[in-house]
Parts: C-alpha cells; sequence; structure tokens
C-alpha cells in the first residue's frame, strides 16, 4: 500500500474544502498527511463485533418522568417589591459586560 494519496486525489478533496494549493511542496506535505488521516479512520473499521446498537456509555440510562406539580405564582407586583430599581414593566441590573 502506498503512504501517499495521488497528485489527483489531493487537489480534489482541496477543491471540495476551496483550499488553493500553490506549489509542489505544500501538495507533497498534503499528500502525506491526508494518506495518514485516511489510515486512521480505516482502523474504526477493523473494530470487532461493530454494530449499529454500539453504545457509547457502559451504563444504561432509564429515563423516568415525573409528574406536574402546579404551585402558587407570583405576581409581577411581589417581584417589584423586592427589586431595587424598576422603570415600568423591567427591573434594572447592574451592566455586567464592559467594553
Amino acid at each position: 500500500m502506498e503512504n501517499k494519496l495521488s497528485r489527483e486525489e489531493v487537489l480534489h478533496v482541496a477543491r471540495l474544502a476551496r483550499i488553493q494549493i500553490s506549489d509542489e511542496k505544500t501538495l507533497e506535505k498534503y499528500q502525506y498527511q491526508l494518506k495518514k488521516l485516511l489510515d486512521e479512520i480505516d482502523k474504526i473499521k477493523e473494530v470487532k463485533n461493530y454494530d449499529e446498537d454500539f453504545l457509547i456509555a457502559p451504563v444504561d440510562h432509564e429515563a423516568k418522568p415525573t409528574k406536574d406539580e402546579t404551585q402558587e405564582e407570583i405576581t409581577f407586583q411581589d417581584v417589584k417589591k423586592n427589586a431595587p430599581h424598576t422603570k415600568g414593566n423591567f427591573i434594572e441590573v447592574p451592566v455586567m459586560i464592559h467594553e
């Protein structure tokens, strides 16, 4: 197996990625690097017992929904009583982002 991609393969990938390759030295570097990357990706295919049901986490989590509980709502008037500064229907807060 060859240890670099062909010139045409690298130029094809470069066109897809919208990368301009201007010199031969860069092209040759990409021939080796892309081949190395593709070889690493091919190793994934060699994993034994790999199937569609492969789990990322080894723990089985079962989500159990909780019941909705209604509570007494707080009115905006009650909220305004505890806010130090209000303006109309808004609560004024200090600036946290400085330019």
